[in-house]
């Protein structure tokens, strides 16, 4: 069953200290294109966050936020008592002010506060993994399901483009009576008389190069191998692109040889079809 590109997966944990959102989105790319943003102290997890999405995402722009909010007696920022002190005395040198506003300006300058950055807990950090495995399982959830939206537009799609080929095969006896038909009468009006062994061999070589039997074999059987791809366990949605642009290979030829306004027609409606293919095509995994 194919996926989707376009995915959105969230989960929340709560910890005793602090509420830890992880969120991922992602949306349609050529290659997996990642943007991490957390705080920096997880920064050391980063390669590792990095390699688990990829394994289970494999193709997106996607984007990874880990957001956390202190709801506890945790803080990593403290103040720097002796600094502030000296930055109030040199103050006092320079204004006559409140301790309170002297405090209010020292605690602003370089060197008041300091953050210390504290090792990742391991305790904290497998319920972190957990929680971003969580929010992996979520947006593989909801590729899934755009997934099968898109498998049910791909196929009744597929499924116009076979009745229109149906349409084309019905119709190339009619095309070939009529190209026959135009030469006899170009032939007629020019009063000349003719060989009739060589007309008849020069007809069937006219007649051949506007054949399309090869082509209408081998769309048939692109046509089927699509919705075998489609199907398949894994979503592919490079091979699907590649099986799409032999497709248009074949509908392309069928247009340039048909010669013929009602089957030019069809190719125009085939085209049409496809190119919507071609577009949802670029949101597959």
């Amino acid at each position: 069953m194919i996926q989707s590109m376009t995915g959105y997966g969230k989960s929340v944990l709560q910890l005793p200290t602090k509420k830890i959102s992880i969120e991922l989105k992602s949306l349609n790319s050529k290659n997996l294109d990642l943007n991490a943003r957390m705080p920096s102290m997880y920064r050391a997890k980063e390669l590792d966050i990095r390699k688990l999405i990829a394994k289970h995402l494999v193709r997106g722009k996607v984007d990874f936020s880990l957001y956390v909010e202190i709801t506890g007696e945790d803080t990593s920022s403290k103040i720097n008592k002796t600094v502030v002190n000296e930055y109030i005395k040199q103050l006092k040198e320079v204004v006559d002010g409140d301790t309170t506003e002297l405090l209010k300006m020292a605690i602003r300058l370089p060197d008041a506060v300091t953050t210390e950055r504290d090792d990742i807990d391991e305790e904290e950090w497998t319920l972190i993994s957990n929680g971003i495995n969580e929010a992996i399982s979520n947006i593989v959830i909801y590729r899934k399901d755009e997934g099968e939206t898109l498998n049910q537009d791909f196929t009744d799609r597929i499924a116009t483009l076979k009745q229109l080929l149906d349409d084309v095969i019905a119709m190339d006896p009619e095309r070939i009576d009529g190209v026959r038909a135009r030469l006899e009468k170009g032939i007629a009006d020019i009063k000349e008389k003719v060989d009739e062994n060589r007309f008849e061999q020069e007809l069937v070589y006219y007649i051949e190069k506007f054949d399309i039997t090869e082509e209408k074999v081998r769309l048939d059987n692109h046509l089927d191998y699509f919705i075998k791809t489609l199907n398949s366990e894994d979503s592919n949605g490079k091979k699907l692109g590649f099986i799409s642009q032999e497709i248009g290979r074949e509908i392309n030829t069928i247009g340039s040889k048909s010669n013929y306004a009602p089957m030019q027609k069809l190719v125009v409606q085939m085209k049409d079809e496809l190119e919507k293919i071609k577009e949802q095509m670029l949101n597959v995994l």
